[in-house]
Parts: structure tokens; sequence; C-alpha cells
């Protein structure tokens, strides 16, 4: 009997197609099948240390923020009655983040509930400045002091943010835009806790950022104290914990008498 070699195709042998030697033909799909196309490969499973995409803001924290702006920006006056309805037509949201938002604010002290008639933005009485100047000007102090010591140990990364702010603000002055002063003068305060170091810290200040900005808006901007915060910086930057801790409690004093003189009078 004759022998017989198969060296036929794979429909005919019912495999991959063969060479003479009976090896498989490299390279070649099997026919009437589709091949499994393997899946790209995830660039951030790759690499543990690309960026992720931040995760979207929800519209609640958007609407308490936006409504933040335009009480700090006085657009929204002091005792300025909201209506739920035409902020979120403003906001272009719907009422339920806006409602949120709303809640949000007077929980902190920034809105009041009125009776059957929604809310308005809370009066500062003197009350309300003096507790807050109470419990600024040890967390400013120490923050001083703290960033001064992280300067002096090496870490002086925070220092070109600070001397930006500096900038911003007198670039607001000199063109008489209060809105943008008191956005840096707030930042300059907020790059001082960064530089710091301590994240406990910086989370307590977070809860009095918006009542200081609120403040600041509200208060004459005299142009010693820019000078004051510029003075603050030379004694951070040199690394002198103790003299930018003066610097600093001086800077906040004379930030309250001015506050309560602009808004209430005092002498």
């Amino acid at each position: 009997m004759a022998d017989r070699r198969r060296t036929g195709t794979a429909a005919e042998d019912g495999g991959p197609p063969r060479t003479a030697a009976g090896k498989p033909v490299a390279g070649k799909p099997v026919a009437g099948k589709s091949a499994s196309k393997a899946p790209a490969p995830d660039p951030a499973a790759a690499d543990p240390a690309a960026p992720h995409a931040p995760a979207p803001v929800p519209l609640g924290a958007r609407a308490r923020e936006a409504v933040l702006q335009r009480i700090v920006d006085r657009r929204y006056a002091q005792g300025a009655r909201l209506v739920e309805r035409e902020v979120a037509e403003e906001l272009g949201m719907s009422r339920v983040p806006v409602r949120e938002a709303l809640r949000a604010l007077v929980s902190e002290g920034l809105l009041e509930l009125l009776p059957h008639s929604g809310v308005r933005v809370r009066r500062l009485e003197r009350a309300d400045v003096e507790h807050l100047y109470e419990v600024w000007e040890p967390l400013a102090v120490q923050a001083s002091r703290l960033a001064a010591r992280a300067v002096s140990a090496g870490a002086a990364e925070g220092l070109a943010a600070l001397r930006s702010t500096l900038r911003q603000a007198e670039s607001a002055a000199a063109a008489d835009e209060g809105t943008r002063e008191v956005a840096a003068h707030t930042a300059f305060h907020e790059g001082v806790v960064a530089l710091s170091g301590n994240p406990l810290l910086g989370r307590t200040m977070e809860q009095l950022s918006w009542q200081l900005r609120l403040l600041f808006g509200l208060r004459e901007e005299p142009a010693h104290m820019r000078a004051q915060h510029a003075e603050m910086y030379r004694q951070i930057a040199a690394g002198d914990p103790e003299a930018a801790a003066a610097s600093t409690l001086l800077h906040v004093r004379d930030s309250r008498a001015v506050a309560l003189r602009s808004l209430f009078g005092d002498a």
C-alpha cells in the first residue's frame, strides 16, 4: 500500500496548515475561525505612577462654591434674601444641588434661615468678627512659625507660590481690583499654611477660609497690610520661626483693628 503523507490545507485535514514535515505554518490563522484579538494594554495599569483623571465635582459642591463666591464678592449682599428657584436659574442647575448648597452654608454660618421664606446672607455682627479673630490669630501665628521651621529644614518648595501672591496683590491694588486683591490676600495666608506641612492645621484652616474671604472683602485693604505680608514672607524665607510668628501676630492684630473700624466705626 502506498505511503500517503498528509500535506493538505486546514480545510482538508481539519486543523491548521502544516509543512511537509508536519509542523504548523507559523502566522496563519485557522481557516473558518476568527482570530481572537488581544486587548490593548491599559497605560495606567502598566504604569502605577500614571496620573488619573480627577474625579468629577458633585453638583452640590459646585453650587456651594458658586454661592460662596457671590457672597464673597458681594453680588449677594449681607442681609439679601436668596430664593432657591432664582439661584438655581442663575447657576443653570436644578433645585436639588442648590438646596443642598444652601443647607450646607446655613450649617457653616454664612446663611441663616428665614421663617417660611428661604434663607438670607448672614450679616456679620461685631461678635462674629471678634470670634473669628480669636480663632484665627493663634492658628495664623503657628502656621508662620511652622512654615519658617520647614524652610530652615530645607523644605522651601512653597516660597515661589508665596512670592506670586505678593505680586498678584500689588498688581490688583495698582489696578484698583478689590476682589482680586482679596483673593491674593487670602491665597497668601493659605500658602503659609500649606508651607507649614501640618495637614491637621490645613484642614482646620479650611473651615475658616471662606469666612476670612468674606471679612477681607468687607473691610478696607490698606497698603501697609501688603507691606506686612512682605515682612512675613521675608522672615519665613529666612527660616526664622520666632520672627515670622511675631510679624504674623502684628499683622493679624492690625487686620482685626482695620476690620472693626471698617465695619463698626471703631476709633
